[in-house]
């Protein structure tokens, strides 16, 4: 998985998540807003985008990401930033937030999702809030499926995915060209996500949903649900 992930980052800017997540984020600043804290913790920081900003709009906060990307996390690095390339359940801190921005929950499967939320309630602090969001059934079905080809001058990618009912999983097959010399290099490599409703994830975790918002980014359809828990 780790692989696959490196792969994405990168040509995770020829998929338009750049004009994507500056809007997906607002709801998470909106979020903090009402929050008083004083650390946090971004799962699956990626390149850093979050938590940049959230370095900016506090600066007294402890604010740290991880990523099972090394090169996701070097590119954090490289913006100053404090991340490390280690597993939520090898986290020895705990935090007053924990973030899991852009369907992050989504790339766990039923095992995993488990123990990943069993991680999240041993390293958030008693009071202390997990805010999330997680793709509808409509973002899978109708707006990721498909073919698509980006190329980006000295490199192009092509995606071919889609989502299969029965498993309620996605499917994201890609194939990335990178130009060395006068040839390209090529590589390939797959990701899988995973649907889960609203009230699946409520039973895995013993935390309080606090918030839920239905978030339509592409169409007048809702496309993910934003979720705030909080521990008791």
């Amino acid at each position: 998985m780790s692989n696959a992930l490196d792969l994405y980052a990168k040509v995770e800017d020829l998929l338009g998540v750049n004009e994507v997540t500056p809007i997906l984020n607002e709801y998470y600043y909106e979020a903090l807003e009402k929050i008083e804290f004083k650390s946090l913790l971004d799962v699956g920081c990626g390149s850093g985008g979050f938590l940049a900003q959230i370095s900016k709009l506090y600066p007294n906060v402890k604010a740290k990401g991880i990523d099972l990307s090394s090169v996701m996390v070097e590119m954090t690095k490289k913006k100053g930033l404090n991340a490390e390339c280690i597993d939520l359940c090898k986290v020895e801190e705990t935090y007053e937030v924990i973030t899991a921005i852009f369907d992050m929950v989504n790339y766990l499967d039923a095992k995993n999702i488990k123990r990943f939320f069993r991680c999240v309630e041993e390293r958030l602090e008693k009071g202390g809030h997990f805010i999330c969001d997680i793709n509808t059934l409509y973002a899978f079905k109708v707006i990721a499926a498909g073919s698509y080809i980006k190329d980006g001058n000295d490199r192009f990618v092509t995606i071919d995915s889609d989502y299969v009912e029965e498993d309620r999983e996605y499917f994201m097959d890609f194939t990335l060209f990178e130009k060395e010399g006068e040839c390209f290099k090529k590589s390939q490599d797959s990701i899988t996500q995973y649907f889960y409703t609203v009230p699946e994830i409520q039973k895995l975790t013993k935390m309080k949903l606090v918030s839920k918002t239905a978030i339509s980014i592409y169409s007048h359809e809702s496309e993910k649900y934003f979720l705030v828990f909080k521990k008791l």
